[in-house]
């Protein structure tokens, strides 16, 4: 029977969107699940979201609907994300789903019938944002939560608890003698020097509000929203309370838990003392990554900074989005977000590397080759030598994405791409067509085309969608079959005679008047923001003031400008001989032609700038987060165009 592997997210809570942290953690499961399907391994990957809890009863009152209608909308934002970034789960468990329910109550009853839950009471500080209890020694100076910096409440009601305290001792053992079990180092440390400093018992239940899963026997309390959470890695699996827990349990468990450092303790203690006392397997490992900053800065509503993966998509598409967040920074240490940065990724390494190899790689094969893979003739040393590196960097690379060292199995795969560049240049096919060297040009081409259908397959788990083209261009079927690691085990696994044929390019390089519009367009919220909490900076005099000329502008004409979704070209009249051409980000908002005949704000005097190729003489003004929901500043009446507004 093959190995399984059994992968997990966490359960994303549906008071808030999805941001960059959700699709990282799952974008990194979902590569370990394509890889070792790959592999031949059972596998199985879950995901889904956590719905319960005072945050999603409170989020909800405040949006003056019902919890779970609250839940239902939210959830669907996950469902769509997941289908834009490829994410091919194998179940989307909700907490708010009945199977789920009865899991918790069956493991809440194996734990009470093993004497570890008791009634008691409890006051300390609560943050609703970790729905957790923090003590004095816990929390920041101020009484204020250390994850969300926001002020405590101080609470006391009736609460049932697990005796967590029972099991510091098993917990510290099982550390020791599974050093896989927390990772990476720093946080198994993290763990081991909490567990010592004593664990207390868990306070498990809530009476304050009632949206979640009742206690058993005492409908008055709710079950604490983390030991629900939980237990969704095991009612995934359809877990049926008993030792053996069902066919599905048998097949899987224990699982792989991938999570953010900030939920590392509900995973290594709160989790584990849990299964322990349910007399279940603990899972195999809980690796925890770290956070991601924007620009050099931390992510926050309030800094209008939160990078939106929806709109990461649009800018640079699917697989690019998947490539920059797991080649950018080590999976487990804190990283910075840049679009700088993965603009420089995408034309350095996708583009000029890979997406540059393919396209020549091909097109000689055309000329050369009659677009057919030749059969290759005798071997010299540089052939040898690439058939080495090809060895070797598919060894590394899964040796890597075994340890979870997703950037380094990256690194390893592109010294292949990058060695069939140096090949191409070494062997020179266009000189050997040149001799007449027909034999020897076969060989050279069919080792080029080999090379490139390797990186094919061990690139399909980070890029799925530009593993398939290359295999179309190759003339290779992209099916399950071909795309298993073990179709690279052995060299010259390219059919004679395979046709290629060549495609769009890979990757378009991002020119530079490109990239200047995307940095616009995602960094001037930032720009702002940065003002706006910068007080001391953003006071001006009246002098100040009167140099920005301010005029009502009618708009006259209005179109998209081809190639960018946010982007419109407006003709405005500024009481000027001429209507003034001005370029507006608010093409998600407004159509064209709802804008012409408007009589918008209009800052008539800044420096004129080109974006995408287009010359803006002014700016509009707008209010708003951005996308969708941006709103022109506009004039009612007949105030005739160029007024000047003060």
């Amino acid at each position: 029977m093959s190995e399984s592997f059994y992968v997990t997210t966490p359960i994303y809570y549906v008071n808030d969107v999805p941001h960059i942290g959700h699709a990282y953690t799952t974008i990194a499961a979902d590569v370990l699940a394509r890889y070792h399907r790959s592999q031949g391994h059972r596998t199985r990957f879950l995901t889904g979201t956590d719905e319960h809890g005072q945050k999603i009863f409170k989020a909800s009152k405040a949006q003056g609907l019902k919890p779970i209608e609250l839940a239902n909308q939210v959830v669907e934002r996950f469902r769509v994300l997941w289908d834009r970034l490829g994410i091919s789960f194998d179940d989307f468990i909700r907490t708010t789903q009945d199977r789920h329910a009865q899991v918790v109550q069956n493991i809440w009853k194996r734990v009470e019938g093993n004497g570890d839950i008791y009634l008691g009471s409890y006051e300390g500080w609560y943050c609703t944002g970790c729905e957790e209890y923090y003590t004095e020694s816990t929390m920041d100076e101020g009484n204020l939560c250390p994850i969300h910096k926001t002020p405590l409440e101080r609470l006391k009601e009736k609460s049932y608890f697990f005796r967590m305290s029972k099991y510091a001792n098993a917990l510290l053992e099982h550390i020791e003698r599974h050093p896989e079990f927390i990772q990476p180092e720093i946080r198994k440390n993290e763990i081991v020097s909490f567990v010592k400093d004593g664990l207390r018992d868990l306070s498990v239940s809530r009476t304050s509000f009632d949206w979640g899963i009742k206690v058993p026997g005492d409908p008055e309390h709710v079950i604490y929203v983390w030991i629900d959470a939980l237990t969704n890695y095991i009612s995934g699996l359809g877990w049926n309370g008993t030792d053996r827990g069902g066919e599905l349990f048998e097949q899987f468990w224990p699982a792989v838990h991938l999570i953010g450092k900030d939920i590392l303790r509900f995973h290594a203690v709160y989790w584990p003392t849990l299964l322990m006392s349910a007399g279940l397997p603990l899972p195999k490992t809980v690796y925890a990554h770290g956070w991601w900053t924007v620009e050099g800065e931390k992510m926050s509503k309030s800094l209008r900074n939160v990078v939106e993966p929806h709109a990461l998509v649009d800018a640079y598409g699917k697989d690019p989005v998947r490539y920059f967040l797991l080649r950018e920074v080590p999976f487990g240490l804190d990283g910075d977000f840049s679009h700088h940065a993965i603009i420089g990724r995408i034309n350095a390494e996708l583009a000029n590397d890979l997406g540059n190899l393919l396209r020549r790689s091909v097109t000689m094969a055309e000329k050369y080759t009659d677009s057919m893979a030749p059969k290759p003739g005798e071997q010299n040393e540089l052939d040898k030598g690439l058939m080495n590196t090809a060895v070797a960097s598919a060894r590394d690379s899964a040796r890597h994405l075994d340890n979870y060292a997703f950037h380094k199995a990256l690194v390893s795969i592109w010294e292949l791409v990058r060695a069939v560049n140096r090949y191409i240049d070494e062997a020179a096919p266009w000189t050997l067509y040149k001799k007449g060297e027909r034999e020897r040009l076969g060989t050279v081409i069919f080792h080029i085309l080999e090379a490139i259908r390797w990186v094919a397959v061990m690139i399909g788990p980070f890029m799925p969608d530009t593993a398939r083209t290359i295999c179309e261009q190759l003339g290779i079927s992209d099916d399950d079959e071909h795309m298993m690691r073990k179709s690279i085990e052995q060299w010259a696994g390219l059919a004679v005679g395979s046709r290629v044929k060549k495609g769009p390019a890979l990757f378009p390089r991002i020119e530079p008047d490109r990239a200047k519009v995307l940095i616009f367009q995602f960094t001037e919220p930032l720009a702002e923001s940065k003002q706006e909490h910068a007080v001391e900076d953003k006071m001006i005099n009246i002098d100040d003031l009167k140099k920005v000329d301010l005029r009502l502008g009618l708009v006259k004409e209005a179109e998209r400008i081809p190639k960018s979704k946010k982007l419109l070209k407006l003709m405005i009249d500024l009481g000027e001989e001429e209507p003034r051409q001005v370029v507006a980000g608010i093409g998600l908002a407004y159509t064209p032609e709802q804008l012409v005949g408007k009589r918008l704000l209009v800052v008539a005097n800044l420096e004129p700038v080109k974006l995408m190729g287009v010359e803006s003489k002014g700016m509009v003004m707008a209010a708003g987060p951005g996308g969708e929901n941006v709103v022109v500043a506009q004039f009612d009446g007949e105030l005739p165009a160029g007024e000047s507004v003060h």
